[in-house]
């Protein structure tokens, strides 16, 4: 008996992306043929270390950045640690007279909050956590009112990676400079986790940009997970978080993984080729979906609330709040037909309690008292008849359990 295969749709875009096939080729042939240790002085260790030098000088055009603003780590979340513990490191070394000081947010990745949190219990920093408004969006007088004489670095992300609200980046930096001006001396530095917002927002020049510290990582730009990288300007000293070899100047020992540094280096090249085309694709897709949110509350007799800023938001990002039903549920019930969304980051999935980020929003004064959420995160391959099959099934999903009550 023959079956027809049901075609897969994936909408979790925010938690991985699939790897490029060009990005996959060009990793298998430097794994088949630069597998020497790049640190060596023979032949073969040469031309690995002229790879990971060539990528290095791909992502730093790719920024407008210098070479040695590059440094290569293993993740996402390695990069925002660097950046965060290795700040404070290197101002407590110095021996500053108080204890260093954060500026971040409530609604930042865990893997801001959670080592910001680190250095709080250790009593090597004081960190002061803003509030986003009731839209997601945090607002810079309120990062400007929370900056103080030894505030040495604000982190806030560029855009979220549960809600998909793009962050004032540009604004909080001018805010720093005009801060560090009074102040006259060089902190705070202004570090952003891009990682969400590679694929589409402004990062072609990072001196425009403003930041002096930002992490992006390979898995979220159809690149290799297990790579990630800190632009860090140069006028920015960090310590390193471990000891080691010495690689990447010192701030990053351990022998480079090769491979992974030509995929995220080929990813970046690629993401920012096609993103105004992609950008305006996706938009289109996603404010669909929007416009059809008052049928599908029409028809299923529920009530669907979004959240986040509808408009100040990633183009492939939709952020749903549904009237008495489990996000869980509506996860495994699209999963069984074939469509793959998550209810919050992945990175917390395992854990029980709510998204801190919705809980953030409801505290700030959003109107919709349900702290569930479903996040749908469209991709390359996402198709209208994609958005429109999704549209169907949570309308049969919800009539189905509108029924058992």
């Amino acid at each position: 008996m023959r079956f027809i295969k049901q075609k897969f749709i994936y909408m979790d875009n925010a938690s991985a992306t699939p790897i490029d096939i060009s990005v996959q080729k060009d990793m298998t042939q430097s794994e088949r043929e630069l597998y020497a240790n790049p640190n060596g002085i023979h032949t073969t260790s040469v031309k690995a270390r002229a790879c990971i030098d060539g990528a290095r000088a791909k992502i730093a055009r790719a920024l407008n950045a210098h070479t040695d603003e590059i440094i290569f780590t293993g993740s996402g979340t390695e990069s925002d640690a660097l950046a965060i513990i290795g700040t404070i490191n290197k101002y407590s070394e110095i021996g500053l007279a108080n204890i260093p000081h954060i500026v971040t947010t409530t609604i930042e990745h865990s893997a801001v909050i959670e080592n910001c949190k680190i250095l709080e219990r250790k009593g090597l920093a004081e960190v002061t956590y803003v509030a986003p408004e009731a839209n997601g969006i945090i607002d810079p007088k309120k990062v400007e009112e929370n900056l103080r004489e030894n505030t040495i670095l604000v982190s806030v992300m560029y855009a979220n990676n549960e809600i998909g609200t793009v962050q004032p980046i540009q604004e909080i930096a001018k805010i720093i400079r005009r801060f560090r001006k009074q102040k006259q001396t060089e902190t705070p530095f202004l570090h952003t986790d891009a990682c969400q917002a590679m694929n589409y927002l402004f990062t072609e020049n990072i001196e425009k940009l403003g930041v002096d510290l930002m992490t992006f990582n390979g898995s979220k730009i159809y690149g290799p997970k297990g790579s990630g990288v800190l632009y860090k300007k140069r006028s920015v000293i960090l310590s390193p978080i471990y000891g080691g070899g010495g690689q990447e100047n010192g701030l990053r020992s351990g022998t480079e993984d090769v491979s992974r540094i030509v995929g995220v280096s080929k990813a970046l090249e690629i993401t920012n080729k096609i993103k105004g085309s992609e950008v305006k694709r996706l938009e289109i897709l996603r404010d669909y979906f929007f416009t059809q949110i008052p049928n599908l509350e029409k028809s299923a007799g529920c009530k669907i609330h979004i959240n986040g800023d509808r408009e100040s938001r990633l183009p492939n990002n939709i952020n749903i709040s549904i009237d008495d039903i489990s996000s869980e549920l509506l996860v495994i019930e699209l999963d069984a037909n074939g469509i793959a969304v998550s209810s919050r980051s992945a990175c917390k999935s395992t854990e029980e309690e709510s998204s801190h980020v919705i809980h953030a929003l409801r505290v700030a004064g959003d109107e919709f008292n349900s702290e569930e959420s479903l996040r749908i995160t469209l991709g390359r391959e996402t198709k209208i008849k994609d958005i429109k099959k999704l549209l169907k099934v949570i309308e049969s999903i919800l009539l189905k359990y509108k029924n058992w009550k």
